[in-house]
């Protein structure tokens, strides 16, 4: 039996309970072997007040989330040490990759996690997974020594054998999955299977996170919320999301306009039983009432599942809502049906750009304006709120190509907007090439899993660009009228 301790280094205060943390501590715990979770999440020296700094910005309604949670002005390094001493962990684990979007790019957590326990006096194995090791796992070797092993890909089951073998480095060393120095020199073993049957993995550990964890701003309230996943995998294979980095690893590769060809054994989902088994003991047990579904494309879930699960919480008590995230695509009369059965109260979907030419090129998401309109729409009709995410500062794009992706939001009414730099993620097609082509000059690996800067190519300047992502919700509810007064105002030249 092993003493597991993962680690949550992220730096955005609010609620979040990333998946990776409860997956993994439910499979190690059915396994025998002990869990305790370090969440740096609320430490005040070390978190950053997300929620001021995007309410501030139009991003988020306001709420009083500050009243639901207590900051800790410890040291973050010395309660670390501690409770490493009274623990004495075998294994700390962190996952790269957190389980929130933030708006310049998927913020990763492997670098932060390292910067905290590479100052940490402990003889335990530091393991760690995520998009980072995955796609560029001996990279990751170079930059983080004192990583012991890298997992690539799905990690539970690849965690959870290392845990049984934790004290036989020969037994290790033999593991599929994993990246590790043997005599300075870069070993990465033959990759693991794809987790086929996501029932195998038992229900999610969310007794592993502190309770002002479930407390999350939404709309303007606050509510006790969870993230969750009902499925994995996706059909599209947009050029700069991490969809692809998973996709290539497994050797899920043949795309035809955008789509996988191959998807059988890619898309994976829980049976409608227990997922319903599931939602009921975070309504009843936690008093979860918000359900934040972290499912790539949720509308790609088998049809006679979803229809399965939404006949359950329709004729169900269970006080929840689902916050889910699709494409315009999925949007039709069939599933607009099975959403309302299933509660859902928002979906989110990407725009990026307004231009479908462009869209399509650049991005490789081939949904036609039409479609993002009408599936817009009909969410609307059925009173179900709608967010759309935006993409502002790719190569080529011009200043009137922003401003006609503000007028396209202004057309679909969103209730919700949010407005990414351009940043495609590590290991993806879109970010190969902007690397080959040195669209970027502050790259580094261990900052971000994405490109973060803004593009060289752009034909837009970095302030303007600022500008335009500071403003574009505004300019969205309000028109352009201001334009020359905010540019005047933040010293942009009109």
């Amino acid at each position: 039996m092993a003493k597991v301790l993962l680690i949550n280094p992220s730096k955005w205060r609010r609620g979040i309970t990333p998946i990776w943390i409860a997956s993994h501590s439910a499979l190690l715990k059915s396994k025998g072997h002990q869990v305790k979770l370090f969440n740096a999440t609320f430490y005040e020296e070390w978190s950053i007040d997300e929620i001021s700094i995007n309410t501030s910005n139009d991003q988020y309604k306001p709420s009083k989330y500050s009243e639901y949670i207590t900051l800790n002005k410890g040291d973050i390094l010395h309660d670390m040490q501690h409770l490493i001493d009274e623990y004495q962990p075998d294994i700390i684990f962190w996952s790269a990759v957190s389980s929130h979007i933030h708006g310049e790019g998927e913020y990763v957590n492997i670098q932060y996690g390292y910067e905290l326990i590479q100052q940490l006096n402990t003889k335990a194995l530091k393991i760690t997974g995520g998009l980072q090791p995955t796609a560029k796992p001996k990279e990751m070797l170079k930059i983080f020594p004192k990583v012991n092993y890298f997992i690539g890909g799905e990690s539970e089951f690849v965690l959870t054998e290392i845990a049984d073998i934790y004290n036989d480095i020969d037994k290790i060393s033999k593991v599929r999955g994993i990246t590790f120095l043997d005599n300075d020199i870069a070993i990465s073993n033959p990759k693991q299977q794809i987790i086929n049957d996501l029932n195998t993995i038992p229900s999610y550990d969310y007794s592993v996170f502190e309770d002002q964890v479930f407390f999350r701003p939404y709309n303007g309230k606050v509510d006790r919320a969870v993230d969750y996943e009902l499925s994995r995998g996706c059909i599209y294979a947009c050029s700069y999301c991490v969809e692809t980095i998973i996709q290539e690893y497994y050797g899920f590769t043949e795309v035809n306009k955008g789509v996988l060809k191959n998807v059988k054994g890619y898309l994976r989902n829980k049976s409608a039983s227990r997922v319903f088994s599931e939602l009921k003991e975070l309504n009843e047990k936690y008093g979860i009432s918000l359900i934040r579904c972290q499912d790539t494309n949720f509308l790609t879930i088998d049809k006679k599942m979803l229809v399965e699960l939404a006949i359950l919480v329709d004729d169900s008590n269970l006080d929840i809502k689902l916050y889910i995230e699709t494409r315009p695509e999925g949007i039709n009369s069939f599933s607009l049906k099975q959403l309302k059965k299933l509660k859902v109260d928002a979906v989110g979907m990407g725009i990026e750009v307004s231009d479908e030419d462009f869209r399509e090129g650049s991005l490789n998401r081939f949904a036609s304006q039409i479609k993002i309109i009408n599936a817009f729409k009909s969410l609307r009709e059925e009173g179900i709120k709608r967010t759309a995410y935006n993409i502002i500062g790719l190569p080529d794009e011009t200043e009137n190509m922003i401003m006609e992706s503000i007028k396209f939001n202004r057309l679909i009414d969103p209730d919700n907007i949010t407005v990414a730099f351009y940043s495609p993620y590590i290991g993806t097609p879109e970010q190969e090439k902007s690397l080959d082509m040195n669209y970027f000059d502050d790259y580094e690996y261990h900052v971000d899993s994405s490109l973060r800067s803004h593009s060289k190519s752009s034909l837009v300047d970095k302030e303007t660009l600022e500008f335009y992502k500071k403003y574009f919700i505004y300019f969205v509810k309000n028109g352009f009228d201001d334009m020359k007064l905010l540019k005047k105002k933040e010293g942009i030249q009109y």
